[in-house]
């Protein structure tokens, strides 16, 4: 087919797919973008191609970054999947280091020297990192020995060169990045309240904050937002402040309304199109049907927080606090546990923190143990580099032994091999255009074909050398 997703303001999702939740079976090809995982935009605008028969994979150990207590803040960018960390002892600083495979990770050096990386985004076609102090006691621990402030954003040059983009006012850690409108923005993650629009160089515009009751006295004032995400034209966001969310439209903050008796809202995910939030101290998701209105999806176990949150190939998947455990969306209100994957003893909380998506993976970080899982539900592969804007030839491939992506003619990413043989993908549900367990692709396709066999390299060359017959406006991806 040939695509073209160019919104400014929307997430994309499914170009074309074909599963049955129920069952976790069938396919799925995607326009992947993941804001709002925590602190940080974990993914933006990969192609992933997936298909499952009902077949998830064990969590693999994938070692410790440095000294990190957890990674804060982790984010696939231009096929490297990168983990900002606490590191919070004597002499210690946060750090971002670079995934090597296996149990291996490269420093990719000091940021400003306080404990913590704490959010990162891709933006422009760069790495963008924010700092802060984080404070360790907040998650039942000693308190860190470095007493250095954050609240700085940086961009990665390369290497272990980074350029400082300037200090958010007034902030000690960046609560959260996320592009919206082709703007960054930054929010603080502690008192006071503060949101911020980059400016280029050094420069931050401090914007409106969101105003809203406190959770205790009822009195309106300054809100934190922390979390941040895009949906359907707006840029919503979590409080630390009470468990509401708050969106923005570009000018002025709407109060989204009161998540059941929460006092904090933590991250984002959208699943089938619709806006999914993570709180504390329930350990319930909510979906957003308007504001003012939320419906309770279930509790995750007996789980007292919800934090980092993904859709992975089709499965709806979040991390949990005291124990650390990965739980799955199994649909009306109930979810079932994974797995467990922080073991350390004799501590209060134990942490599945954040998330993101890389070569064909979901990767978890953990806290206190520092350690970083990765696991895959069915098979899938992806393309972990931005799609630029305009139109693009677009091609999915399953032989009988291995799952392949093309872009523009060109072979992109190749998943490693199966045995197709063991695989049934045939399913009743109905296949879909423009959208999917991911959401709509919220954007334009044309010269959509579907082969019954996996064509050649030179066949997908010769399509994609052909200009696509396009209307005006194109083809909508989602009719209504």
């Amino acid at each position: 087919m040939w695509a073209r997703a160019d919104a400014a303001d929307r997430i994309t999702g499914d170009l074309v797919s074909q599963y049955d939740a129920r069952r976790r079976r069938g396919f799925h090809l995607t326009l992947k973008s993941n804001p709002g995982v925590t602190t940080s935009q974990a993914n933006w605008r990969h192609l992933q191609f997936g298909i499952d028969d009902d077949q998830p994979g064990a969590w693999r150990d994938c070692g410790r970054p440095g000294k990190a207590i957890f990674a804060f803040a982790m984010t696939t960018h231009a096929g490297v999947l990168y983990a900002g960390t606490c590191e919070p002892g004597l002499g210690e600083a946060g750090r971002v280091y670079r995934y090597e495979g296996g149990e291996r990770w490269s420093d990719c050096g000091v940021l400003d020297g306080c404990n913590a990386v704490t959010a990162m985004a891709a933006h422009d076609g760069a790495l963008f990192a924010g700092t802060g102090k984080y404070r360790v006691a907040g998650s039942a621990l000693p308190e860190s020995e470095n007493k250095r402030l954050g609240g700085r954003v940086f961009r990665h040059e390369g290497g272990t060169r980074w350029t400082d983009c300037g200090q958010l006012p007034d902030t000690e850690a960046v609560g959260g990045l996320v592009v919206f409108q082709g703007r960054l923005y930054a929010s603080s993650l502690y008192k006071p309240a503060g949101f911020f629009r980059y400016e280029g160089g050094t420069r931050w515009t401090r914007l409106p904050d969101a105003i809203g009751p406190d959770y205790q006295t009822g009195q309106p004032g300054p809100r934190r937002v922390v979390s941040l995400t895009v949906h359907e034209g707006h840029l919503y966001a979590t409080s630390y402040d009470g468990g509401r969310v708050y969106r923005f439209d570009g000018k002025a903050w709407t109060d989204c309304g009161q998540l059941g008796d929460n006092t904090q809202t933590y991250a984002f995910t959208r699943y089938e199109g619709r806006l999914h939030v993570a709180t504390w101290r329930s350990g319930r998701v909510f979906r957003f049907e308007e504001v003012g209105r939320w419906t309770d999806i279930g509790r995750l176990g007996e789980e007292l927080e919800v934090m980092g949150m993904v859709v992975h190939n089709g499965r709806f998947i979040a991390g949990t606090l005291p124990l650390a455990q990965v739980h799955a969306y199994d649909g009306e209100g109930k979810w079932s546990l994974w797995q467990r994957l922080d073991h350390t003893p004799n501590v209060e909380y134990r942490r599945a923190w954040t998330m993101a998506e890389h070569a064909g993976e979901v990767f978890c970080s953990t806290l206190p143990s520092g350690k970083i899982f990765a696991a895959r539900q069915g098979r899938q592969v992806s393309w972990d580099h931005a799609l630029p804007s305009g139109w693009h030839h677009v091609a999915a491939v399953k032989t009988a032994g291995r799952l392949t992506l093309h872009v523009d003619g060109r072979q992109v990413a190749q998943s490693d091999g199966f045995d197709a043989a063991t695989w049934n993908l045939d399913s009743d549900a109905p296949l879909r255009l423009g959208t999917g367990m991911n959401g709509p692709f919220n954007g334009q396709l044309a010269d959509l074909q579907l082969h019954r066999r996996a064509l050649a390299a030179k066949e997908i060359e010769r399509l994609a050398a052909r200009k696509p017959a396009v209307p005006p406006t194109g083809l909508p991806a989602s009719p209504k």
